[in-house]
């Protein structure tokens, strides 16, 4: 294998190749908004605003549970980013038995505590009975995807580290496609209603982690080197993964804990309110899949950078992603306000559920310019695995959040909780901006 080092190059050259990785990661993570709007659709022509809010609280709980653990990805990314720009082949692969030992670890602890969790999160979530009932069910049964789920985040992370965008794209096509398909027959074609959605995102999880084992095992063989168990577990080298997984859980849990007070809020305005609201957080997951095509760009970039000690690759890395980023905000942005209302249709025939929906609009169509320098700044500090500058930026931001969403809800209402999650991202790219400089001090 040549080394893998970013060679000098003119900047079309650094525009390529910031799109040879956006644009598979971009076609991949847009599958994943696509799936929960085909749930949201699903389960909105139910007749009853109870299944779209009950989907909605479940799909926060399990992005609670599992993104908590985020690290998987992002640590995982990070490191083998690095390891490539360096050309450490032995390294590249224990950087993947890492921390696949760690997702299995996770993985049925998730599982043994599961009552726990739901009670917990029900309790502090507070839906109406018949959501709360809904959402036990849906809970139950998308538990047993545990392990495949957070095996998937190792995948994901460790073929962008090595660039290969493209294996992560054909995960995501075939996990969230034969989701939908699957949610679409079990619900519209056997009437299983919400136990059907969860079936369909079980079994689509393990179709999808068993081709991703497939893609790493291949992309190793090509890289060289021998899989080391013993070897991988330096403990030098966990204890920089203690390091960064822990740093990176901190961050992912306070971001958790802000959409599940937005969740929270929202169920205290009403059922309609809450379906509302789960609507148009489908905007936000477009936007954050959409611009994470770039952030994940700088993420494999700016890694292999820093491995390679190259500080003029870094600054193109950065330069050339945040630009196409940046670009990408503003058309969403006008897409949203020029087509949100006839998405929302699409979304549920709930009149009530669309009028509020489409009063709101407005929010969602502003987050695509206020959300992406954070989304920019994340994908940069996980490349270089400085990951302290993250958790305390988070934390920062989820404090001056916290009482924001509390007191303007019960000031202005929904506006009110709109208002604090704009103030969220921006507070959290500002207090990411202040690190910037430092970073890039530091590379090479």
């Amino acid at each position: 294998m040549t080394k893998a080092t970013l060679p000098a190059s003119d900047s079309g050259g650094w525009h390529r190749r910031v799109w040879v990785i956006a644009v598979p990661m971009m076609l991949a993570n847009v599958t994943v908004p696509l799936l929960n709007a085909v749930d949201t659709g699903v389960m909105g022509h139910q007749g009853d605003a109870a299944y779209i809010g009950a989907v909605g609280l479940g799909s926060v709980i399990f992005s609670f549970v599992y993104w908590g653990f985020g690290f998987l990805r992002m640590g995982t990314g990070g490191f083998t980013a690095q390891a490539f720009g360096a050309n450490d082949r032995q390294e590249m692969r224990a950087c993947f038995l890492r921390a696949a030992l760690t997702a299995l670890v996770i993985a049925a602890a998730v599982f043994l505590l599961q009552w726990p969790i739901l009670l917990l999160a029900l309790a502090a979530l507070e839906p109406s009975e018949r959501v709360a009932e809904l959402t036990t069910t849906y809970f139950q049964v998308r538990i047993w995807a545990a392990p495949a789920t957070l095996l998937t985040y190792v995948v994901t992370g460790w073929l962008l580290g090595v660039q290969r965008a493209r294996g992560v794209m054909l995960v995501q096509l075939l996990l969230n496609g034969l989701n939908i398909a699957l949610s679409l027959v079990f619900v519209l074609v056997f009437q299983w209603g919400i136990f059907g959605v969860a079936l369909a995102t079980v079994v689509a999880e393990y179709a999808g982690v068993a081709l991703g084992l497939w893609l790493v095992s291949r992309q190793a063989r090509q890289l060289g080197g021998v899989w080391d168990l013993r070897g991988s577990l330096q403990r030098g080298k966990l204890l920089a993964l203690f390091r960064v997984n822990r740093d990176i859980f901190i961050r992912t849990l306070c971001l958790e804990l802000a959409f599940l007070l937005f969740a929270r809020q929202s169920a205290q305005l009403g059922d309609s309110v809450l379906a509302a609201n789960q609507i148009l957080l489908r905007f936000l997951e477009f936007t954050a899949y959409g611009l994470d095509g770039f952030a994940y760009a700088a993420e494999a970039l700016v890694g292999s950078a820093k491995g390679a000690g190259s500080p003029r690759d870094f600054n193109l890395a950065v330069r050339i992603s945040t630009l196409w980023a940046g670009a990408l905000a503003v058309l969403l942005c006008l897409l949203y306000w020029a087509l949100g209302r006839e998405a929302i249709s699409l979304l549920t025939d709930l009149q009530d559920v669309r009028a509020l929906a489409g009063a709101f609009l407005v929010y969602a169509a502003l987050l695509p310019i206020i959300s992406v320098w954070a989304f920019q700044l994340d994908g940069i500090f996980i490349g270089t695995t400085r990951t302290a500058e993250m958790r305390n930026a988070m934390l920062i931001s989820l404090a001056a959040y916290t009482p924001l969403a509390i007191w303007l809800t019960e000031l202005w209402g929904n506006d009110g909780l709109w208002l604090a999650l704009l103030t969220l991202m921006g507070v959290r790219a500002l207090a990411l901006l202040l690190h910037y400089p430092a970073l890039r001090r530091s590379i090479g």
